[in-house]
């Protein structure tokens, strides 16, 4: 049965324990919800006002239009544009966050934190249009602050997003302007769509789909600026041996596991972890800390100082399940309710740690960037006390974990084709492609979903377009499902990888001291580094005098799930790139607006929206997009 929900053999086993022990667990309550409404599957049931729900029928045999008068496609284009406004919130304030921290840096407000990375520093200064010459550390860093929050706070709509416009090619700027979709202010984008969504505002579902283009947007500049400032702050990732799935959980040391989104105090639970170490092997634990990551706080983590990923969003549970999680520290997004209830059933201790994400049943350490010490050192010390009450005979551990080669930033991959060609390094790059030892490229990104078995559709996709000479980037819980299944690691390129691919990968490994290739699958970081590979796309456009929508790159979701997701959907086919969901999206009851997805945006932005739900017909059509797009560049 288990075999039917997740392809982890880790959490298969742990399944088996939750229900001779009866613990609810995700799949449990998935169940639970059959049949789901098919009203809302359809994207066609509206709440936006009390005088409903309304619920509309699209095959003409029931209501038509709801009591305003909305009819099925302005229902759905709401609907639909309202989780692109979330998601650009949930990571632009995410942003936000790291950008007051680099303020108060600059201002020595924040004790825990420093400059980690100041080429780059200076690099994103120049391109945000800084004077950098003559300049005291601490001054540049406050003007890369004020000038970001500015993106959040301008009144003045003739002047578009620095974040947006610095860093995407010339041709894809004058494209955006021209459709109007450019933003001036992250904030007034998200705020703009919640007011013409509003009962008795937009009602043209085509307007009001450019509506949820301009909150993709917002939410690609919020996710930019995250990723570039984190680096700044946390240091840039350069490629890092580590391990992923749950047999990384030690008996033997006191277990914290860092779950979330958030760098900025699992950054310094690192740090202080280290600093406690002997206070917890004093307390009984051999090895002292051990540090495991789940879902996107855990890839921030992994890339940048090696934590182990014991598993991804849909199996966050589990690890409690194992009986030897002392303590598992949440800060926001993606962070199941149920964590509470699971771990009453163990000694775990679930520590919300942010005001705006509080579960009832947890312990609350409120994190603030002045005093990020002093939380650091009340959550480890909780985690020991945790430890001494741990009842040893409920341990269960499945031994499964992968070898994970991570760490692949933008600057990791330039520096790692430098070694090939160091006055050009993006050319072998290139030349790769040309002559077709690399077809293309592909992003591999969002969540997991019940709707889909755990994993499978990643590592089926993976390997069929590795097989077929493809490239393959990856992020977030996507990125996590690659690593737990062993996909990270260079005997998965020799494994799987085509022979042009192959040899591509065996070149840049070997010329960098690697005695072999690179892992198959590159892991870029979290969900809101996606903008790391749109970086090295953009890189290459620029390169070859094109627009981002006439490479041979794709991205793929195929087990989407979350508002973020479709978000960064919107903003990935908005910037040419045509995108793959696994998962039907909840718009199909409006047929004008699926057309629109998966169909008429071509005409408008270069690419658009590609459902299947069959992992191996999805990597064949994302293949056949590949061999377009390398057709209309004549190679």
């Amino acid at each position: 049965m288990s075999e039917t929900l997740t392809t982890d053999r880790a959490v298969q086993e742990l399944l088996v324990i939750a229900k001779q022990e009866q613990i609810e667990t995700v799949w449990d309550r998935a169940e639970a919800q059959q049949p789901q409404c098919k009203f809302g599957k359809l994207g066609v049931c509206c709440r936006i006002c009390w005088k409903g729900p309304c619920r509309v029928s699209p095959n003409g045999k029931g209501t038509k239009r709801g009591i305003c008068g909305a009819d099925e496609h302005t229902i759905v284009a709401r609907n639909l544009i309202r989780g692109i406004a979330a998601g650009a919130a949930a990571h632009s304030d995410h942003g936000r966050h790291i950008a007051l921290t680099l303020l108060a840096v600059s201002e020595g407000k924040a004790p825990a934190y420093q400059i980690n990375d100041t080429a780059k520093l200076e690099r994103v200064a120049k391109q945000l249009g800084i004077i950098t010459e003559n300049k005291e550390l601490l001054q540049l860093v406050k003007e890369v602050a004020e000038i970001t929050l500015e993106d959040f706070s301008r009144q003045n709509a003739e002047i578009s997003s620095r974040w947006l416009t610095s860093t995407l090619t010339k041709e894809r700027i004058e494209k955006l302007k021209a459709l109007d979709v450019l933003i001036h202010n992250i904030d007034a984008t998200v705020a703009e769509i919640m007011n013409r969504t509003h009962v008795g505002c937009d009602a043209d579902p085509v307007n009001i789909l450019l509506g949820g283009v301009r909150g993709a947007l917002a939410d690609y500049a919020g996710m930019c600026l995250s990723t570039e400032l984190s680096d700044i702050l946390f240091g840039t990732p350069n490629p890092t041996i580590t391990s992923a799935n749950l047999g990384v959980i030690k008996e033997d040391a006191v277990n914290v596991a860092l779950h979330g989104h958030n760098p900025l105090l699992s950054e310094v639970i690192c740090h202080i972890a280290r600093t406690m170490n002997d206070e917890a092997v004093r307390a009984g634990a051999k090895r002292g800390f051990n540090l495991v990551g789940i879902c996107c706080t855990g890839n921030e983590v992994m890339v940048r100082h090696g934590v182990p990923l014991a598993t991804n969003y849909l199996s966050q549970e589990m690890p409690i399940l194992t009986g030897a999680l002392d303590a598992m520290v949440v800060d926001v997004q993606c962070i199941m309710p149920s964590l509470s209830s699971v771990k009453e059933c163990f000694h775990t201790k679930l520590i919300t740690t942010m005001p705006t994400t509080k579960i009832p049943g947890a312990i609350h350490v409120e994190f603030n960037e002045e005093t990020a010490f002093e939380a650091a050192k009340q959550i480890l010390n909780l985690a020991i006390e945790a430890f001494q009450s741990r009842d040893f005979k409920r341990i269960n551990i499945p031994q499964h974990k992968e070898t994970a080669i991570v760490g692949f930033s933008a600057e990791a991959i330039i520096s790692a084709l430098s070694k090939l060609d160091a006055e050009e390094p993006l050319k072998p790059l290139i030349d790769n492609i040309i002559n077709g030892n690399i077809q293309g490229i592909a992003l591999f990104a969002g969540c997991n979903n019940t709707n889909v078995v755990q994993d499978q559709n990643f590592t089926t996709m993976a390997k069929r377009l590795a097989a077929n000479n493809v490239l393959l980037l990856a992020t977030g819980c996507g990125a996590g499902a690659l690593a737990k299944n062993g996909l990270m690691t260079q005997e998965a390129t020799l494994e799987y990888a085509g022979d042009g691919l192959k040899a591509v990968l065996t070149a840049i490994g070997e010329a960098n001291g690697l005695k072999g290739p690179l892992p198959l699958v590159l892991h870029m970081g979290s969900c809101v580094d996606n903008t790391r590979a749109v970086s090295v796309a953009v890189a290459v456009a620029n390169k070859l005098g094109v627009d981002l929508n006439m490479l041979p790159v794709v991205a793929s979701a195929p087990e989407a799930m979350s508002e973020k997701a479709m978000a960064i959907g919107t903003w990935a086919v908005t910037l040419g790139l045509t995108t793959h969901l696994g998962t039907v999206p909840q718009v199909t009851g409006s047929e004008t607006v699926t057309t629109i997805l998966t169909d008429k945006l071509t005409d408008l932005v270069g690419a658009c929206f590609l459902v299947e739900t069959e992992a191996e017909a999805a990597a064949d059509k994302l293949l056949a997009v590949i061999r377009e797009k390398r057709k209309g560049l004549s190679i």
